[in-house]
């Protein structure tokens, strides 16, 4: 079905791609302006607009600012139909693109860690408007009675879209370097190295045992090799994010294919993102031994689990979910890991960094909350509807 076969009652809006662009623009805002440590400046916040070109522009610069609003126009474009489609639509996008990006870099001039540049407005603007273009053709076949639309239903469980947004999610959480592969979620240790040590200091006082901590993390470590953790962490992972996928997709579904796509695609981003922020020598040194033995015993554990009820495998997915976020979490660091994030070129890519890193941290928590209310049983939302569609 093509758009022009669509009658105009057959289109349809889309909250949840509002509610992305919405997510997205935030996103964006946080990764360009953090760390947020605003300072006087000497010159105007749009003086950068008539400023000299640059002495040194990089062609990855351009293609990294290009791609990084991409997705801006895409969504744009998704979330205005079907009150404003074609040109008028992608419009908007290039617009919407332009102006975040001039008032961001009209902050960043307060920044002292950022330089306001009128070439990353044209290319974000740029890449706003090319994104926009290229979801022109898909709008129709997505969101109205296209065939896209008829797979993600014939695939897919009616209610599953924030599940899908959170699966989509998971490949780039692996961008960013962890100790162990699908190792994401250390939140709770970045947060405890943050504080005061004055502060630290004051909650083991009140919890005297806190001080052995260190002791327990020892003790813990000396049990095994890091590389039988690293299987166990990455197993864990491995089935994680498996279960979770099967809990979205239909009996009739495509599961091994669309599984297979998942974790590759996975694999490539990690093997990308290690190559550009290392090294290409260095884009597949997350493939250690601990790590094949992980995703190879994780995927037997979904050969069997997956074919289970949609309650066990949501019980499973807990499971591994709870033994991944404590192991990642107690663990000591590996002194070969911390070594290695030294040469993690932060400031060459620092939007991509922030992202990259937030999206690892907090990503298993938004799947803990996601299974917690797949198991309420007052709750009355995607997660229950779609495991009574059987």
């Amino acid at each position: 079905m093509t758009e022009q076969d669509v009658k105009p009652w057959q289109r349809r809006a889309s909250p949840l791609t509002r509610q992305a662009l919405l997510c997205l623009i935030l996103l964006i805002a946080y990764a360009s302006l953090y760390p947020f440590e605003f300072q006087r400046a000497a010159v105007g916040p749009f003086d950068y607009l008539f400023a000299p070109l640059p002495r040194w522009i990089t062609q990855f610069d351009v293609i990294i600012n290009v791609l990084g609003y991409m997705p801006l126009g895409a969504l744009t474009v998704l979330a205005l139909h079907p009150a404003w489609r074609g040109g008028r639509a992608v419009v908007a996008a290039f617009v919407l693109g332009a102006l975040l990006s001039c008032g961001i870099e009209a902050l960043q001039t307060y920044l002292p860690t950022r330089v306001a540049s009128n070439v990353d407005l044209v290319t974000n603007a740029l890449g706003a408007l090319i994104g926009g273009a290229i979801a022109v053709p898909l709008t129709s076949p997505l969101l109205d009675r296209g065939w896209l639309r008829h797979l993600r239903f014939a695939w897919f469980e009616r209610h599953a879209s924030v599940l899908l947004v959170l699966l989509a999610l998971w490949p780039w959480a692996q961008a960013y370097p962890q100790q162990f592969l699908f190792g994401d979620g250390d939140l709770v240790r970045q947060i405890w190295l943050w504080q005061d040590p004055d502060v630290t200091g004051l909650v083991i006082d009140w919890i005297p045992r806190l001080g052995q901590l260190q002791d327990y993390l020892s003790e813990l470590d000396a049990v095994a090799s890091h590389a039988l953790w690293e299987t166990v962490v990455s197993a864990s992972g491995t089935v994680l994010a498996g279960l979770l996928a099967t809990l979205a997709m239909r009996r009739t579904a495509p599961r091994v294919p669309l599984l297979c796509a998942m974790f590759i695609s996975a694999f490539a981003i990690k093997a990308i993102a290690s190559a550009w922020q290392f090294s290409p020598a260095q884009a597949f040194d997350w493939v250690t031994a601990g790590a094949i033995y992980g995703v190879v015993i994780g995927a037997l554990v979904l050969l069997v689990a997956g074919r289970g009820p949609r309650a066990l495998r949501g019980a499973v997915a807990l499971a591994a979910l709870v033994v991944l976020l404590v192991l990642v979490n107690l663990l000591p660091a590996n002194p070969y890991y911390e070594a290695a994030l030294q040469s993690w070129r932060q400031g060459r890519y620092v939007h991509f960094n922030v992202l990259a890193r937030w999206l690892a941290w907090t990503w298993p928590y938004l799947a803990l909350i996601y299974l917690l209310a797949m198991f309420d049983p007052s709750h009355r939302g995607p997660a229950r509807n779609a495991g009574t569609q059987r």
